[in-house]
């Protein structure tokens, strides 16, 4: 049986930015090792995997190496997909169910925005494997559900920095956020790395905004934040906190549509 897969941009205007995501949309639940392996095959830091479920969409994702609990750009391009070929109206929100709950997607203007859970996180020592593995000076070191969360001086140093991949897999967590005060063209900036999950640097993290945010809001005193993530291929975010939640929203573009030969 064939089956269609999707790859979009998600958190860019523009194709061949932001962060790309495979969409696989399915008649019903798929076997988890095929799953796996057309992730494998794909290659991208995140494969969505959705099919209907009465009102809601059930939704995984998968990395080329393991399966994820939240991923935000493949929720971005998953909700892309499902409005562009008409599966959803464009006035409804969409809701997903997935390991962390249930997410909602709707249309603001010509941005889709996403509701999803905060995640906060709590000042905690510096591992030294961490300050060596990115070779910088924190002014913050903080912890959270997935990740730790470093803010540093400058933005200049978050662009700058080229980790230790390999040290940076013995931490024991998803991943590693770097971020830094931008005040020009945004509120903050960013970088992700995540070997743990089998993704050295992922391109635009949605996930990681659910502790950006709050952890920004809170220094800035403010609720509605702009935000970009400065990998090579870049990407723009907008941010609301809502309490318990974080309104995350970004543009998306279809870039390929192809045909799994064989499910």
């Amino acid at each position: 049986m064939k089956q269609p897969i999707i790859q979009v941009d998600a958190f860019t205007r523009v194709p061949f930015k932001g962060n790309p995501a495979a969409v696989c949309l399915t008649s019903g639940p798929a076997e988890e090792s095929w799953m796996q392996n057309v992730a494998r095959e794909m290659n991208l830091s995140e494969t969505a995997f959705l099919y209907r479920d009465g009102d809601i969409y059930q939704l995984r994702w998968f990395t080329p190496a393991t399966e994820v609990q939240l991923c935000g750009h493949a929720t971005l391009a998953s909700a892309h997909v499902l409005f562009e070929d008409a599966h959803v109206p464009g006035s409804e929100t969409i809701i997903f169910n997935c390991a962390s709950g249930e997410l909602r997607v709707s249309r603001n203007g010509g941005r889709l925005e996403m509701d999803f859970p905060a995640l906060p996180t709590k000042a905690c020592e510096t591992p030294l494997n961490l300050s060596r593995a990115l070779g910088l000076k924190p002014i913050a070191v903080h912890k959270g559900k997935f990740d730790y969360l470093i803010e540093v001086a400058s933005p200049d140093e978050v662009r700058a920095c080229v980790p230790d991949f390999g040290m940076l897999r013995t931490l024991g967590v998803r991943g590693v956020m770097i971020t830094a005060r931008e005040g020009k063209d945004y509120d903050f900036i960013s970088r992700f790395f995540a070997p743990g999950a089998g993704v050295d640097e992922d391109p635009v993290t949605g996930s990681a905004h659910c502790a950006l945010a709050p952890y920004w809001g809170e220094k800035l005193s403010k609720t509605e934040l702009t935000a970009y993530q400065a990998s090579k291929r870049g990407g723009e975010l907008w941010l609301s906190l809502r309490g318990d939640r974080v309104g995350i929203a970004g543009y998306a573009v279809t870039v390929m549509r192809a045909v799994l030969e064989s499910k």
